[in-house]
């Protein structure tokens, strides 16, 4: 292509974000091309172009409005998370991998209420960059929210298994902020429950036992090598023999590494730099470095991962969201939670009264047959003697008096149906059948009483 002004969009794209949709099957990008600006309120000063099946670009008339929409929570669309980012010239390899997304930390230790340890409680599901915690001020809910950026490639954790001091434990519990819908089997962002791969390999494994009739033992699937980390030391390397690999490797709580690559290059130029100093304190002083950063999780995230600090701020219900957990249990505590449902203590009182009110004298039920079943259905409807209703209570000199209800005196449905038959048996039988005078029924009886007068 040529390199000419007019062949290249470069300054129509600087107000402009990319996104990615996580589950293409549930997300068809002509809907989300159309409805996306309307959710937002932007109608006229945005621009949707669909770059593929999973890829979108949308291109704004202001930069106001731009930092309006990528400001905002979680994007979803049909319940379905996207990734936003803005655009880039060059875009790094990890483009469109992470979401901001706000976690809701549960069960946490009441000696651990520190704005280190919930950072590191924040690090167990993605990068820490906010937390909203205020030790001078009270914490009237049972959870501490920080937002993490989320790789949207792994899982959402919903516990995880903290060693304490003492050589107890205790779980930890995350719930995650507008993330509506998810795999239920692996949780992760990216398909539904009927088309997991856990769940998948399991039908085949069920379809190839009933093939078998079970009698030949189901083979398990080849157990795949889990691929070693690449090694960071290698034989050639003048840090060689001065780390550990598993101090220089991967974190396997957030998936980074423990050293940022930056960090070891300038270790490098450091030891094979003429200085005038020993290699011996050298290679003494980086140690002693490394091991009070190590010992430090705030100064192994600035100092040695070149992470920035997280924001700590005050503002308790920051950017909050709902929490979409379709457990039963979960949903009746959402439902008498008062900060949720302030109405439900008068509402609960009002439906506990018409359930089952409280009665202070017992009430004998003395009557058989359908008048049983008549009155036992009201007889609840009154916990008062000065209390008069109408239709179910009379007044009395001492009060209200219980009023019996009417009872209809109607024949069963079998005898009445009986009736019916015969009756309609008799005006199917031919004329000469039948008999004048009383037994006659209908018109004729009728007619014929007329021809005598």
């Amino acid at each position: 292509m040529p390199d000419r002004l007019g062949f290249t969009s470069i300054e129509k794209n600087r107000l402009s974000f990319m996104g990615r949709s996580l589950n293409p099957e549930c997300q068809r990008m002509a809907g989300l091309i159309i409805t996306m600006p309307h959710k937002w309120q932007k109608e006229g000063k945005v621009r949707g172009i669909a770059l593929s099946q999973e890829r979108f670009q949308f291109i704004f008339n202001s930069e106001h409005d731009l930092l309006d929409v990528l400001e905002k929570r979680v994007q979803t669309y049909n319940e379905w998370p996207m990734v936003l980012e803005r655009w880039v010239e060059y875009p790094p390899e990890d483009y469109l991998q992470f979401i901001p997304l706000w976690v809701r930390i549960r069960n946490i230790p009441v000696d651990y209420y520190t704005t280190e340890a919930l950072t590191t409680l924040g690090d167990m599901v993605g990068k820490t960059m906010v937390v909203a915690f205020d030790p001078l001020k009270p914490v009237t809910q049972d959870y501490i929210r920080v937002q993490v950026r989320f790789n949207v490639a792994n899982p959402l954790k919903t516990c995880r298994v903290l060693n304490v001091k003492g050589g107890k434990t205790t779980i930890i519990h995350f719930n995650y902020e507008n993330i509506q819908k998810r795999c239920f089997t692996c949780k992760r962002l990216s398909h539904e429950k009927r088309i997991c791969p856990i769940v998948i390999r399991k039908r085949q494994e069920q379809a190839q036992g009933r093939r078998n009739l079970a009698v030949v033992p189901v083979p398990r699937a080849p157990v795949v090598p889990v691929p070693r980390a690449p090694v960071v030391l290698n034989k050639d390397d003048p840090l060689c023999g001065l780390f550990e690999e598993e101090q220089v490797g991967l974190d396997p709580l957030s998936g980074r590494p423990k050293i940022a690559k930056e960090v070891l290059d300038e270790m490098r130029r450091y030891l094979l730099a003429e200085t005038g100093e020993n290699r011996a304190v050298k290679i003494d002083r980086i140690r002693g470095t490394v091991k009070e950063a190590e010992a430090d999780p705030i100064a192994q995230r600035a100092v040695l991962r070149l992470e920035p600090a997280p924001v700590v701020t005050s503002d308790l219900n920051r950017g909050k969201g709902l929490v979409f957990d379709y457990d039963e249990k979960s949903q009746r505590k959402v439902d008498f939670d008062l900060n949720a449902n302030p109405n439900k203590l008068m509402a609960g009182a009002f439906k506990a009264f018409k359930a089952s009110p409280a009665t202070s004298v017992p009430i004998l039920d003395l009557s058989t047959g359908e008048e049983s079943s008549s009155a036992s259905d009201h007889r609840f409807f009154s916990d008062s003697s000065t209390v008069f209703h109408s239709g179910y209570l009379r007044p009395g000199t001492s009060g209200t008096i219980s009023r019996k209800p009417r009872v209809r005196r109607r024949p069963p449905k079998g005898v009445r149906k009986a009736s019916s038959l015969a009756l309609v048996t008799r005006c199917q039988e031919p004329e000469e059948n039948r008999r004048e005078g009383k037994h006659e029924e209908g018109s004729r009886k009728m007619k014929k009483v007329m021809e005598d007068t």
